[in-house]
């Protein structure tokens, strides 16, 4: 009896942890962007970065800061932008389970980037890739990361996964 619940225990613990690393592509992968009011708002003009991008204290000055936005102040009612920073705040890198937010926070350190192409582990992934090559039409800047990580969208920024257009 008690090798059968041990076993039994075993079993759903192993499916635990199975399931979750699935979900999440072993972790590797940061979350989807699920909060209609980001998507909406911010998705009217850019690609929906994952929170888990930047430190909470980053999103913060994007949002609240005049000048703080890379694209030029925000247009978003008081309401919507205090369900966006909500969104930003408890999903950015220090609460995601991502091993890329982990990299992103230990590149960091104290700094506050305002932007995600600023940050040191994701400027460093892109180091060998020219500035003519993120002026090209079909890219237009370092921050369309969707034009050649083409599994963005679902948080899956893996080399394998990317094109550059011409």
């Amino acid at each position: 009896m008690k090798a059968k619940f041990i076993l039994l225990l075993t079993i759903v613990i192993f499916s635990s942890v199975w399931s979750f690393a699935g979900e999440h592509n072993g972790n590797k992968a940061l979350s989807k962007v699920t909060n209609v009011v980001y998507k909406e708002n911010c998705g009217a003009c850019h690609f929906v970065y994952q929170p888990g991008l930047l430190p909470a204290r980053s999103w913060l000055i994007i949002m609240d800061n005049p000048g703080g936005h890379p694209g030029g102040d925000l247009s978003i009612d008081n309401e919507s932008k205090a369900e966006i920073k909500k969104y930003l705040n408890q999903n950015s890198a220090e609460k995601s389970q991502s091993k890329i937010s982990r990299k992103i926070l230990a590149s960091i350190g104290r700094d506050v980037p305002s932007r995600i192409s600023e940050v040191p582990y994701i400027s460093n992934k892109h180091r060998k890739i020219k500035q003519e090559v993120f002026l090209r039409t079909s890219i237009g800047s370092r921050g369309n990361c969707i034009a050649c990580h083409k599994t963005a969208e679902r948080g899956d920024y893996d080399d394998d996964n990317v094109t550059i257009p011409k």
